[in-house]
């Protein structure tokens, strides 16, 4: 479904009044709700798409998974690994406190699953780089390694 434009105010999409947004998931509803505006730029459609398809993914990815995928963060973040593979993760990156990681925070969920569909972004939408891919190669390449070790060759489910 498409609309335009999209804005987000307190983490609901808004009609007027927000910060702009480019995409929301519904996961109960199984929506994804695209700006118009992203059938203009078809790598940014690719990247965007991916990303919210890759929050039903993580609905179902089970809690084993998602502790490990956390517990990679987590040696990023003990490293002062800095920047991200989108914007969605970054601001939430910059939040988060030490405090956040040891009591398994509300704001360290949301990032984690934000790194999760960023990551998967940068994996699967087919863009070599752009400018919310500021995460360094070098840690970069233990993020691909999780997502093959975890899914493979096999179906993502969604």
């Amino acid at each position: 479904s498409y609309r335009a434009p999209l804005l987000v105010r307190r983490g609901v999409l808004a009609v007027r009044h927000g910060e702009e947004g480019h995409a929301a998931s519904f996961l109960r509803q199984r929506l994804i709700v695209l700006d118009a505006a992203l059938r203009r730029q078809p790598g940014e459609w690719r990247r965007i798409l991916v990303h919210e398809l890759f929050h039903f993914a993580w609905l179902r990815l089970g809690n084993p998974a998602r502790a490990s995928w956390r517990a990679l963060l987590a040696r990023e973040l003990a490293a002062r690994a800095r920047g991200e593979l989108g914007w969605s993760a970054e601001w939430r990156k910059r939040l988060l406190t030490p405090a956040d990681l040891r009591r398994s925070s509300a704001r360290w969920r949301d990032y984690s699953c934000e790194a999760f569909c960023d990551t998967a972004a940068w994996l699967y939408a087919g863009l070599s780089r752009h400018e919310e891919f500021t995460l360094s190669r070098s840690w970069r390449k233990p993020r691909r390694l999780w997502f093959i070790q975890q899914f493979g060759d096999r179906a993502i489910p969604l």
